[in-house]
């Protein structure tokens, strides 16, 4: 008996119509993934059967995925999951409306959600962070667009060869700085094109793929969407992406810097917020920038808040590598209009296209609650009717010693996850569970990096003092 054959006859219409047609294709598997605090999506392939219950019933997955950190180490602190909890199984519920067709691998996938075992919201789940936020939004007849456009380095290498050389002397799939390079891109079509129709093959369609500054750097636009789905692309996109160039013999990184010689890699937001009848709500045509009074009071929200959620927009000791002066990457809560120089970058417009873009995430932020972060503080700034300072006009960085001090990025993880534990507003946002939960993972990634002897205290110390 195969597996549709056990399946009853009164099930719904949509699931036998649906295993009628994996049947059709000769599918025997699904892939399902949930994307845990880190931005890893964790995954599983499933049969038929265990796919058929999963449409209707509530899955169980092990809930050690929020009890380790991005390496698999065990946390050694919290108190949400760990050795005293057993590791249970946590729930998870599938989203039939994410499916996807995975050509490479012959069957299709799912975004799958965290749930508690009653099948109520879980509290750690990223995916469900965002979502109430936006159901916040929601509430007050607010929709969200965003669109979240990625820096990535390209080598040719494979996970063997990075780890056999140490993680140096790799050698990217082109040399030079060839910023939006029609000559890469010539020589590298193929590469590209292929790249971009894969993209949108698995829905998460490019709006521009271009050569960035640095050996082998690539950036990726993907095309605006709705809040949600916009998160469900952006982390899809950063895995796919990986796996896609790991099966032609090459390697992807998203970290926020691999190398101190090279810019950094950042995971710029763009967002805009429509009214109930769909009006850009950031845009008034009586200012010669389009800015709107709701547009200003969300600006200032951010620059109130983002310093505070830091540890969601830069989540990894790494990241504070990036977040440096002349880095093009901010280091505290700037606005501009149309300056890159800035954190908070006002894109004016017309009704369709006013936004903002938020430039203070690096590529590995988990994009799920980048996206929560910035619309937290935007719907702050919008309820308590803040204002913003005066734009930047030239040089951010020079403008920094003139903001207050709240507004100043933390310049390690230790620091802002310290900022974000403390913050009544995040607690208020995303729940005191996951407030706790979360800065305890990020002062336990520091604690971790401060066990390390790294090769720069080698070469410094090792022979000389």
């Amino acid at each position: 008996m195969t597996d549709l054959e056990q399946i009853p006859a009164n099930a719904p219409q949509r699931l036998q119509e649906t295993l009628a047609r994996y049947q059709e294709l000769g599918v025997r598997q699904v892939k399902l993934g949930l994307t845990d605090i880190d931005g890893v999506i964790r995954d599983k392939y499933v049969g038929l059967q265990k796919f058929a219950g999963l449409m209707h019933k509530r899955g169980g997955f092990c809930d050690c995925v929020f009890g380790w950190d991005i390496d698999d180490q065990l946390y050694d602190a919290g108190t949400y999951t760990g050795w005293h909890s057993g590791f249970p199984d946590t729930g998870y519920r599938l989203l039939v409306e994410s499916e996807r067709w995975l050509a490479e691998e012959e069957c299709p996938y799912f975004i799958a959600e965290f749930v508690q075992r009653d099948g109520s919201d879980h509290p750690l789940c990223p995916r469900t962070r965002l979502r109430t936020v936006l159901d916040n939004l929601a509430e007050q007849g607010l929709a969200v667009r965003a669109g979240f456009e990625y820096e990535f380095f390209l080598f040719d290498e494979t996970p063997h060869s990075i780890r056999d050389k140490g993680y140096r002397n790799l050698t990217p799939i082109s040399p030079g700085n060839f910023g939006y390079s029609v000559l890469r891109t010539s020589a590298l079509g193929k590469e590209f094109t292929e790249f971009m129709n894969y993209c949108a093959d698995i829905d998460c369609e490019l709006e521009g793929l271009h050569c960035e500054t640095g050996p082998g750097v690539w950036e990726a636009a993907l095309a605006s969407t709705s809040g949600l789905e916009a998160a469900d692309r952006a982390s899809l996109f950063k895995t796919m992406a990986k796996g896609y160039f790991q099966r032609r013999l090459m390697l992807a990184t998203f970290m926020a810097k691999w190398s101190m010689d090279y810019p950094g890699q950042s995971g710029h937001l763009h967002l805009s917020l429509s009214d109930a009848d769909g009006q850009n709500i950031f845009y008034d045509a009586a200012d010669p920038a389009g800015i709107s009074e709701k547009m200003r009071q969300a600006v200032a929200g951010l620059q109130r808040y983002l310093p505070e959620f830091l540890s969601m927009l830069a989540p990894t000791v790494n990241s504070y590598t990036r977040l440096v002066k002349g880095a093009w990457a901010p280091t505290a809560a700037t606005w501009g209009i149309e300056n890159r120089t800035a954190a908070i970058r006002v894109i004016p417009g017309d009704l369709h296209s006013q936004r903002i873009e938020v430039r203070v995430g690096g590529a590995d932020a988990n994009p799920y609650l980048v996206q929560a972060a910035a619309l937290a503080a935007m719907n702050i700034g919008m309820q308590e009717q803040l204002s913003p300072n005066e734009p930047v006009a030239g040089n951010a960085y020079e403008a920094e010693d003139d903001l207050p001090l709240q507004f100043h990025f933390a310049s390690d993880l230790s620091s802002a996850a310290n900022r974000f534990g403390e913050s009544t507003a995040a607690k208020k946002q995303f729940g005191e569970t996951f407030v706790e939960h979360f800065a305890m993972t990020r002062q336990w990634v520091a604690s971790e990096y401060h066990r390390t002897i790294n090769s720069w205290q080698l070469e410094r110390y090792f022979e000389i003092v």
